[in-house]
Formats: C-alpha cells, structure tokens, sequence
C-alpha cells in the first residue's frame, strides 16, 4: 500500500516566513521594485493565495536574480503545489546565493528529496544540514535518522533483489482498492479487504470484505455477506490456517443484526467462526486483547495459540502479541522487544505458519525511508532476531506494507497502486527471493467423520513436537463439515492426536527431518471409531529401539493421550497388543512384541491406571495389516494397539 501525507508539511511551510525573517536580518535585496513584488507575494501567500503569491515572487526573482527570500518562499509554494523537481531547484539556487544565510533550507531540499527517492541529493544535503550551526530541532532529529537511510538506500539500489509482481487480475481487482490479503495455508481461499462506495455509510464508503477460491485460477471475488459485512467498516483480517476463524478490525459500534460492535476503544477486534459455509456472528475479543485505545492488523497463528496485533495502548504504534491458555482465555498482551518495536511506527504484522517468521512494516528501522517490509526470525530461545529489510524494489521510497507469505515460503502478496492496475491499490503476486523465506510449511487436510454413521464431526486436533512434548498446532475440524487443515512445519518430527469425547482417539505421526522426507501436503480423511467393545486403535507414536522393548523417551506424549482417555472413562478397559513383521523367528517375534506390549501397560500402571483395567498380549506376526514384502509394509505391522475389552 503506498500513500503520502503532506499536512504536517503544509503547516510548517505556512510558518516558514517567519522563519526566513526571524534571523534578525534585512531582506537580501536592495531593489525597491524586487522588495515591492516580496511584499505583496508575503501578504497573499499568508492570506493563502498561492497562484497570486507564486507570480510576485517569481517578479522579485527577475527583478533581483540574487533575492534568497523570493527564492525561498517560491520554493515552498512550489513544495505545496507538489511540484518537488522544482522547488529542490529553486532551493538550490537559494543556497547557491548564500549557503549560510538559512541552513534549514539544506534540510527542506534533503527532506523534499528523500520522500521521492532521490537519496543522492538527499544524503549530500543532509550533510550539509547537520554540518551547520543551524541544525537543532526536529528537523536535526529528521535528518539524523534519514541520513542512513540514504546511505542504505543507494547501496539497496545498486544491488536489487528479485521482484517480479503480477497483478492478481480483473476476478480479485478492481477500480477500487483492494488491499491487506490473507490466504488459507493450502493457498485456496483468498480474503481481503475492498474499499467500496455505499450512499448507506456515513462516509459515503465503506470496507468489506471479499473472498475467492483458487480453482487453476483465482474466480470471481464476492462479498463475505452478513453478519461480517455491514454498512460499517471490517477491515485488516486474518484467517486461521484452515480457513475456519476470522479475526478482523471494526471502528464503529452497530446495531440491527443481532450483534453489537461496540468497543472498548477507537477500534477492536472481531472474531467469527465459520460452521459449514456459514460465518457465526462477530464478537469482540474483549479485555485484556482490546483496550480503550485502537487495536488492528491482526495477525493468528498456525497453532493457534497466539495473536500478534498493533496498538497504540503504549503512546504508540507497536507489535503486540497475546496467548490463549489451556481454559480458552486470552493473557494480557505483552509488547515485542526492542528488536521489532521501535521509537517509530511499526505495523502490518504478519506471523506465518512456521511460527517462527515474522514480516511486518515498520520506518523505525533502518530501510528506504517511509514503511518498509523486514523479516525478523525466532531464535532457539524464543526470541525475535534482528529485522532485515526485504530490500529494493521490494521496498521502496513510498510506504510498503500489508504483505503475505505462502505457507510454503515461496508466493508472496501485497497491495500496490502501480501504474499497470486496476485502478487504486491492486492485489499482486510474487515470487519471494530464498534468503527471505520462511521455513517450509506443509499441511494435513481432510474431513472428520464418524466410522460407523458416517456423519461428519467437531473434533480436537493437536499436533505435538516429539523432541520437545510442546503443542506445535491445536485446532479443530469444521462443526459442520467436519473438514479440517493442519499445518506441518517442515525440520521436526510431530505426533498427531485427533480426539473427541464418546470417541477412541486417532493417531497419526509426521518425520519431517530427515533428508528424504516429503513436504508434500498429505490428504487423508480421519475415520473417529465410536467408544464401544471391540474398538481397536493404531498408536503410530509409540516408539521402541530396534529389537528393543524400552519404551523411547517421545512415546510419553501418546501414552499421556491415554491415561486422559482412561481417566475420562474410569469404566473403560483395554487390551495393549503388540505387533511385529515377519523378521525374525515366529517364537521371538511373540516375545518381543509380548514385552513391547507389557512396557506400555506398565507406564501406564506407574500413572495410576488400576492394572485391573489393563491387559496386554503380543501377537507377534500373526496379524499383519500390510505386506511384509516391502519396508514401507513391514514398518506398519511393526505397531501397538489398543483395544476396548468392556
């Protein structure tokens, strides 16, 4: 998104006569007529008459080439009617006449400069600036801080980085802006917000947000409709890696559909939750996420666990996130480090689905001047790294933000009022550069349904990090469709416990650390077996040392799912069986897989389950589920289970 804002530079050109004369100094000319032609220009440039005050100090000019105040005052107007070629020029010739007469004037060219990207001009007359006795103030502060920005700047320009946007076309754009996209992790919904005319707003236009489904090509965007949409403002969403949560930014209260969007403060944020096709009605996420200040650009993360937003709730704008803990409540928000957060303004976050990268814009740090792209990374000890900038043509002299990363690291998106679009800020597409990408990301999608009825189901998902134990990703499948998308953050290996209650759990296991695992997305569908005699499940994260019985330390997190499942149900009792390939002797294969059998009951037994309620037998290679003529097929008979007894 790039804009630019001239009122606080407008205010301070209409206080620069004063500044000019304030020197103590007599006007620079000793022409009577060049003095008359100043004196009538000053009077109407204050009375705001530009074009008047414009043409009298252009006659001071031919009247005295050498008037330094003529110049001055025509360069401002000049400035104000954004013709900045022009006015850095008639500055120049200013400071040429007397480069100690006004020293501010180095900085108006080297300001006027930098916020057009002209860094070679602008980092010489910020030198010039800060070399005088006259540099104090605001504009010292300014100059001190664009002055690296001008040395990075030019270094940046010489050497670009890959950057090849194409526009999303005429199904996602339109004349209208569109801007702040946010995408699914299997990168098949797209919503984002458009900015559209409606005589029923109080200003005449409103946001809204639209949505599109990828099918070889992206179709026609349509309106997310009530009760999201309103004839209010919705705004800066994002969505939940399965597509099914919306978090958004709501500025007004409403009334008439149900629901009240009235805040806490300026602006809050939303969340809905989408059952089938169908979107819940909005509410606000409350204390201690929102505050009586403003609150926007959420961004959720993939484990759904955390949500990094902006605030001005510290006496300015800054990265914030806030954690939900095991009861579902939201903890008190707590700020980004220095590292991120800066004296300056920091916004459009967004946390990808690795969790461990995070994009955000920012003209706090050092990069091409206005809003920038950086890139911060988490360390092993869970802090954010030092921001890189995305560097040119990613970012540029105007403001850049409101960027997307793919859950596979490699497409990125961002809104832009290019000149080859639609017509005001456009959606575009582009190839992220390596050194700048996330880690890969791949997904688990599917549908939950009952075994038995077939019927599709709510169910609890949580992907574990076997090295650590800690909950990588906790989600749930669509209550309506059963449908459901994990993502599976490549360089770990993962446990998979989908449970629900009146239902044996399913387990699934992700290694993706090794050199031949596949980051491709898996699709399969979880068939939940009702809790009843008979019942049999497959616990795929129950690990033993080759010819070994010794429970591996990971095999806890699994085990762990079932003392739960036991404690829920105390009637409940099981069998353990153990199971192994054909390798071997069928009387050593019954052993080792007796005493496989045997170690699972006894952690069990040493976590208060009553050993009554427990059996175990080993069958060896009797019951194969597989072939044993490959590796793949011998690997999955080598297995334990569990089965309902009564």
């Amino acid at each position: 998104m790039h804009t630019k804002n001239f009122c606080s530079l407008f205010i301070l050109f209409l206080l620069v006569p004063t500044l000019v004369i304030s020197q103590g100094e007599e006007l620079s000319t000793q022409s009577k007529k060049a003095r008359k032609y100043y004196e009538t220009g000053e009077l109407l440039y204050k009375q705001e008459n530009l074009t008047g005050a414009k043409s009298n100090f252009e006659s001071a000019i031919d009247a005295d080439p050498s008037f330094f105040e003529a110049y001055m005052l025509l360069g401002e107007i000049l400035e104000q009617e954004r013709n900045d070629s022009a006015a850095v020029s008639i500055y120049k010739k200013a400071v040429t006449i007397d480069p100690n007469r006004f020293p501010a004037a180095f900085s108006f060219m080297a300001d006027i400069e930098f916020r057009n990207g002209w860094y070679e001009g602008a980092r010489e007359h910020y030198k010039q600036y800060l070399g005088s006795e006259g540099a104090h103030g605001a504009a010292r502060v300014r100059a001190e801080k664009n002055l690296p920005d001008c040395e990075f700047a030019i270094e940046a320009i010489k050497n670009p980085v890959p950057f090849n946007p194409v526009n999303l076309g005429a199904n996602i754009n339109t004349s209208l802006n569109e801007y702040f996209p946010c995408i699914t992790a299997d990168n098949q919904t797209l919503l984002f917000t458009r900015l559209l005319k409606d005589p029923r707003s109080p200003s005449g236009r409103q946001e809204d947000f639209f949505v599109s489904r990828y099918d070889s090509v992206w179709n026609p965007a349509t309106g997310l409709g009530l009760p999201i949409n309103t004839t209010y403002n919705e705004g800066a969403p994002t969505l939940s890696a399965d597509g099914n949560t919306l978090i958004f930014t709501a500025c007004e209260s409403l009334d008439g559909y149900g629901n009240d969007r009235e805040g806490f403060g300026r602006c809050d944020l939303f969340v809905s939750k989408r059952s089938g096709n169908d979107w819940q009605v909005p509410y606000n996420l409350g204390v201690p996420v929102n505050s009586k200040l403003w609150e926007s650009q959420p961004s959720f993360s993939s484990d759904g666990r955390t949500l990094y937003f902006v605030s001005n709730r510290d006496n300015n704008y800054d990265i914030w996130y806030s954690a939900v803990n095991d009861s579902g409540i939201w903890c008190e928000p707590i700020k980004l480090g220095i590292n991120i957060n800066t004296e300056g303004y920091e916004g459009s976050v967004f946390i990808h689905p690795d969790n461990q990268t995070l994009y955000f814009s920012s003209n706090g740090h050092t990069g091409m001047g206005s809003l920038d792209i950086f890139i911060s990374r988490r360390d092993s000890t869970g802090n954010w790294g030092q921001p890189q900038n995305l560097g040119y043509p990613i970012n540029s002299y105007k403001d850049d933000n409101s960027i997307m990363i793919s859950a596979n690291g490699e497409l990125a998106m961002f809104a832009s009022d290019r000149k080859d679009g639609f017509g005001g800020l456009d959606l575009y597409a582009f190839d992220l550069y390596e050194e700048v990408r996330p880690q890969v990301v791949s997904y688990m999608k599917g549908r939950v349904f009952d075994r038995e009825s077939g019927e599709n189901l709510e169910a609890r998902f949580e992907l574990t990090n076997l090295k650590t134990g800690i909950v990588a990703i906790e989600s749930f499948s669509n209550k309506s469709s059963g449908e459901f998308l994990v993502c599976l953050p490549a360089n770990n290996d993962y446990a998979l416990t989908v449970s629900r209650d009146g239902y044996l759990f399913f387990s699934e296991n992700f290694s993706l650390t090794n050199e031949n695992s596949s980051t491709d997305p898996v699709l399969k569908d979880v068939p939940m077996e009702p809790l009843k005699t008979g019942a049999k499940v497959v616990m795929k994260n129950i690990f033993f040392e080759t010819n070994q019985y010794e429970l591996i330390e990971t095999s806890r997190i699994e085990l762990n799912k079932l003392i739960i499942l036991l404690q829920k149900n105390p009637l409940l009792k099981i069998e353990i069986g153990g199971h192994t390939d054909n390798v071997g002797t069928h009387e050593y294969n019954i052993m080792l897989s007796q005493n496989r059998a045997k170690s699972v009951k006894d952690y069990l037994v040493e976590n208060k389950i009553e050993p009554s309620r427990i059996s175990y037998k080993g069958y060896g290679e009797t019951q194969p589920v597989d072939s044993n003529d490959t590796e793949e097929g011998r690997a999955i008979n080598r297995r334990t289970e569990f089965k309902v007894i009564e």
